[in-house]
């Protein structure tokens, strides 16, 4: 009885203390450096768009954007 209880206070011990997911794999400036490169692509998707809606700019096969 008194081995399965120093089992379980330990099997506890490390639940308890193992990161697991709660270790952020970004820190806050990396984060915020991925989401403001993602709104401005969204911001020049949306310029895009409004410039082809407006048919400002004249029609092309050929794109603006960086093509890897």
């Amino acid at each position: 009885m008194k081995t399965f209880f120093a089992l379980f206070v330990l099997a506890a011990a490390m639940m308890l203390t193992s990161t697991g997911c709660s270790t952020p794999a970004y820190s806050g400036h990396e984060r915020w450096q991925m989401i403001s490169r993602n709104w401005n692509y969204e911001g020049a998707q949306i310029q895009d768009d409004v410039d082809a809606l407006l048919l400002l700019r004249p029609a092309s096969r050929l794109t603006i954007w960086n093509v890897r």
